[in-house]
């Protein structure tokens, strides 16, 4: 259940990675996002005619939902960020904005819990062989990406990941800065070899539980304990290895981070400061737009 629920989870998630998009269309594609949701659950689980409807309901509720509940948060803690980057940070600061962001997106995804336990009672097992094979495909992508058998050219590929990423958000980055990046990716406990094989046994966790939500009679409400738990163990592993090396990992990022931005010029922190300014007014914006739809239902 838990790659399904990733799915889900990250389809739900629509609208935070729009925030982080870096374009100046978040309005536009927030306002496409129910049907992009759709499309891209659906090409996981190939829904059924009887299921679409349903589907597209729950997908058209969250973000109704999410619209009015969640993009305020999203704009305060933007502006809270933006408030406290024009000087130096430290890993505990960018570790505490971590957390707070998870804690502001966890109520969107126990709402995706109620929304899709009914949908996820009614597939079958023709949709369980579509969905192991589209993690197949998934994963052999994956390993095009992250496992690629050169040492060198998983390390190019880590480079330019990373690079792209910063300069998104601080503009373009100096020599140093990239020795910074080459440094951190060389020193950094990522494992994809682990990563690999902990995503593999979620997903065949996710098929065996799926099978076993729809062999039981059950309420939603039951179905929806157990989704929680597994979407739980996407963000937490419930292999205790497997969290340590979690968080690891979630620390020498926090420092990464940390030093990145230390180490940035006047010009690339206000490149980040404006970065954060136009998401944060994109979102207030969609605020706007869904309080003048609201008065004029």
């Amino acid at each position: 259940m838990k790659e399904f629920l990733h799915k889900i989870r990250a389809a739900i998630a629509i609208a935070t990675l729009l925030l982080m998009s870096g374009c100046s269309i978040v309005r536009l594609g927030y306002d496409h996002a129910p049907l992009l949701t759709w499309w891209w659950l659906d090409s996981y689980v190939d829904f059924s005619r009887e299921q679409a409807p349903h589907v597209k309901q729950a997908i058209h509720q969250w973000f109704d939902w999410h619209r009015n509940a969640q993009i305020p948060e999203y704009v305060d803690w933007l502006a809270t960020i933006r408030s406290q980057i024009d000087g130096p940070v430290t890993s505990v600061q960018v570790c505490q904005w971590s957390d707070e962001l998870q804690n502001i997106i966890a109520p969107a995804f126990d709402r995706a819990v109620l929304l899709s336990a009914p949908v996820v009672l009614r597939l079958g097992d023709a949709q369980w062989r579509y969905l192991e094979q589209r993690y197949i495909k998934s994963n052999d992508e994956l390993r095009r990406d992250f496992l690629q058998p050169d040492p060198e050219d998983r390390r190019r590929a880590a480079i330019k990941r990373t690079v792209k990423r910063i300069e998104n958000l601080y503009g373009k980055i100096n020599e140093e800065q990239k020795r910074l990046i080459v440094a951190s990716i060389e020193a950094s406990p990522f494992n994809p070899e682990m990563w690999m094989v902990e995503r593999q046994r979620r997903q065949q966790e996710t098929l065996s539980t799926l099978r076993q939500l729809a062999s039981e009679s059950i309420a939603s409400e039951q179905a929806a304990i157990t989704l929680r738990r597994l979407i739980e163990y996407t963000h937490r592993s419930d292999d205790s290895d497997y969290r340590a090396y979690q968080l690891r990992l979630a620390g020498h990022t926090c420092e990464f981070i940390a030093r990145m931005h230390n180490s940035a010029t006047p010009i690339q922190r206000q490149h980040a400061y404006d970065k954060l300014k136009e998401w944060e007014m994109d979102l207030r914006a969609l605020m706007v737009d869904n309080s003048l739809q609201t008065a004029s239902e």
